[in-house]
């Protein structure tokens, strides 16, 4: 049939389209703080792959994290329409949030994985706004970020680690930006803050783990 250029399905795909039932116009995304936030927990640890006919988001959580696999599943389907699935990954402990849909990559304007050795820029739009720093910032540090704190000896860390240099550095400005006293670790990949009380306050501004 394909040979013959023969679309036996082509009145009832019209008819779809028509109704809505199947999307035939992907416009860009509206430039904001949820925007930001999915743009963020992509690049920290997500994905993106291009297919023939279609792309594939994955975003990638621990199956012991509901309040991050719920979070990010719907601000996908809030931005997307289209509610993505949820699939264990492998044999591993871990929850894939997947969705396929064209033109991902254009639309949120992040490049096609891998990208460990890519350099990553912050969006213009999201770099003159403050709010919009902040939401792009969680979704780094919801996927890639860590927070512990050492009583006995009075130790406060948040770290966020990844092995993307630009990155790095991107996260480094931003804090800077933000009025933090970040310090780079090039031994473990990683921007760290250590002072409590900005650690406190960063874990406030970013609602970190806050679901």
């Amino acid at each position: 049939m394909k040979k013959r250029k023969i679309d036996n399905f082509a009145k009832w795909r019209n008819e779809m389209k028509a109704s809505g039932k199947i999307v035939s116009e992907y416009p860009l995304f509206e430039k904001n703080g949820d925007l930001a936030e999915l743009i963020g927990v992509v690049l920290g640890d997500g994905h993106i792959r291009k297919f023939p006919r279609t792309e594939e988001l994955s975003i990638f959580s621990n199956s012991n994290n509901p309040g991050f696999i719920k979070r990010y599943s719907d601000l996908v389907y809030k931005i997307f329409g289209k509610r993505p699935t949820l699939t264990k990954h492998g044999s591993t402990n871990c929850i894939r949030i997947r969705l396929y849909q064209k033109y991902i990559q254009k639309r949120l304007s992040v490049p096609y994985s891998p990208r460990g050795k890519l350099n990553i820029r912050i969006q213009g739009w999201i770099f003159r706004d403050k709010d919009y720093i902040l939401r792009y910032l969680r979704g780094l540090y919801e996927a890639e970020g860590a927070h512990c704190v050492h009583i006995p000896t009075g130790t406060y860390k948040l770290f966020f680690a990844n092995k993307n240099e630009s990155m790095l550095q991107n996260v480094f400005r931003l804090m800077v930006k933000l009025g933090f006293h970040p310090h780079a670790s090039r031994n473990n990949y990683s921007v760290q803050i250590s002072r409590k009380a900005e650690v406190c306050r960063a874990i406030e501004l970013l609602q970190f783990r806050k679901y």
